[in-house]
């Protein structure tokens, strides 16, 4: 997956602190394509999650006790 926008993002961030700055300035299409991504990121999270949560109610957990010696 690319991630063109996020990168350019915290390359952003970067001039600017090393600048002392206050302000970051994104393009509309640099902002578009900012949103897309971490839109991107955030539904292959869910789906990652909500995956990996029907796996675990599908398991079956199978608990064997034995008493030994113990009469």
């Amino acid at each position: 997956m690319s991630q063109i926008h996020i990168k350019k993002f915290i390359d952003k961030l970067a001039v600017m602190e090393s600048k002392q700055s206050r302000d970051v300035v994104l393009s509309a299409a640099d902002a578009r394509g900012l949103r897309d991504e971490i839109s991107k990121l955030l539904s292959d999270l869910y789906e990652m999650s909500s995956a990996k949560a029907n796996q675990k109610l599908n398991e079956v957990i199978q608990v064997e006790i034995k008493g030994g010696s113990f009469k």
